[in-house]
């Protein structure tokens, strides 16, 4: 297998972006293209048979752009298919899940937060992972209602925003946590807005890092690692339209390509 070929990355939207950061960062050699399913976004308040159909569109569309490896920087979608698209595919995926054991195993108040959307929540793989690691810790869900729309039009800081995350975080507070879990890969872009409204003890997690630790990982376990010597080439592809990804990508935009592609 040809190692140059891109890494492939898709998410239900921009969020998934803060994966790529972090892939990028630590492998900054590697080719990517990038899929925003944003005409579809969000995936966490569909069924279950709406998002394996979406995410078997967008690993065949990863498939056909000649991608080595396939993250599935999308919590609901890794929650919910990643078992089907390794049994139905032949080549690597990465997936991503909330961060809820290094969160659970830190935790001195055994009280946790999960910020995360209702299709992450209500998942097998959260329920096993919720189970297995959390005995003895009392964790608190909430839904994300609302808030990739507005992460997906650009909104991060504004009014609308803020109100409706002091709501969200609201029980959090209330019930003492020490860690919240963002589930959801856009929810780092509202880390500085977070750490404004929470108290300054809750240290705030998520999986970026870990995704692209085991990315790498995996590329260099299957001989996959980029091996020609050039500077790399990141593609984005939106179905939507591409305002947000150009305004998150800002600091990126001298080297990365972003177009609108329909899929």
């Amino acid at each position: 297998m040809d190692r140059n070929r891109p890494i492939g990355i898709f998410d239900s939207g921009v969020g998934g972006t803060s994966i790529w950061k972090e892939i990028h960062q630590l492998l900054p050699m590697e080719n990517t293209i990038y899929l925003a399913d944003s005409k579809n976004a969000p995936y966490g308040n569909k069924s279950r048979e709406e998002i394996l159909k979406l995410s078997i569109k967008n690993t065949e569309k990863l498939i056909s752009l000649n991608c080595k490896i396939i993250v599935v920087a999308c919590n609901t979608a890794t929650t919910n298919t990643i078992d089907q698209l390794r049994e139905a595919y032949n080549l690597p995926f990465i997936g991503i899940e909330p961060a809820i054991k290094p969160a659970a195993l830190q935790s001195h108040s055994k009280k946790i937060g999960v910020l995360a959307t209702k299709g992450t929540l209500t998942s097998d793989l959260f329920s096993n992972t919720h189970r297995t690691y959390t005995k003895d810790i009392e964790v608190v869900e909430v839904v994300g209602e609302g808030l990739v729309p507005l992460i997906e039009s650009g909104n991060l800081n504004g009014p609308e925003m803020e109100s409706l995350l002091k709501k969200h975080i609201r029980p959090f507070v209330e019930a003492d946590i020490d860690f919240l879990v963002l589930g959801c890969t856009h929810y780092p872009y509202l880390i500085p807005l977070l750490k404004k409204l929470l108290p300054a003890h809750i240290t705030i997690i998520d999986s970026g890092y870990a995704v692209a630790k085991q990315t790498k990982a995996v590329l260099k376990s299957e001989n996959l690692l980029r091996n020609r010597p050039g500077a790399s080439k990141p593609v984005f592809y939106s179905n939507k339209n591409t305002g947000t990804l150009h305004f998150l990508l800002k600091d990126y935009s001298k080297s990365v390509e972003i177009e609108v592609c329909d899929f």
